[in-house]
């Protein structure tokens, strides 16, 4: 079964424009990153299928180190896993939502210790560059307040407006336009 499974992918991807590409991801790949890319995809090759699976990123890897990707698209967990062969797509950088109107949104942020001072709302441990929020705050002997940590910016930017503190997402994640009350 699994060698009639191999020969009919070989046959999908010699074809060039048709079969089933499987694509593993994280929520804010799949959501932000993605979308644009797959559109262009799905113009150039409309006949492929699309089979996106969302994970945390070392179920990002995991997929992909299994085959049950093609490729996988996630943050800094990934470099991790010795089985596979990683490369930088992008650079991201994490910004800070706070309800319109928020003392924050009128003054800005100059220093780190700033968001400490007021609740954080905030990525699970094992979600998007968590790893490198806990390092900042650490190099800098300051321990925030997460009130609340969630795997989904969308989560995080809808208690963000509803008020339990301050997010700390992926920048990709914020739109001014989509994100009017923030």
């Amino acid at each position: 079964a699994q060698a009639d499974d191999i020969r009919r992918a070989g046959a999908e991807y010699a074809s060039g424009d048709a079969g089933t590409l499987s694509i593993a991801a994280t929520h804010t790949q799949a959501r932000y990153a993605l979308p644009p890319l797959l559109a262009r995809f799905r113009q150039e090759y409309p006949r492929v299928r699309l089979r996106l699976h969302q994970g945390n990123p070392e179920q990002v890897g995991t997929m992909v180190a299994h085959g049950e990707a093609v490729f996988g698209l996630a943050t800094e967990a990934l470099d991790r896993n010795p089985s596979l062969q990683t490369i930088q797509a992008y650079r991201w950088r994490h910004c800070v939502v706070v309800p319109r109107g928020h003392p924050l949104a009128a003054s800005g942020i100059s220093e780190l210790a700033q968001l400490a001072e007021w609740p954080l709302i905030t990525y699970s441990p094992e979600f998007a560059g968590r790893r490198n929020i806990d390092l900042a705050f650490a190099q800098r002997r300051i321990v925030p307040d997460i009130v609340l940590e969630a795997i989904d910016s969308d989560v995080i930017k809808t208690y963000v407006a509803l008020g339990f503190g301050i997010g700390l997402i992926a920048g990709i994640a914020y739109d001014t336009e989509r994100d009017r009350e923030l």
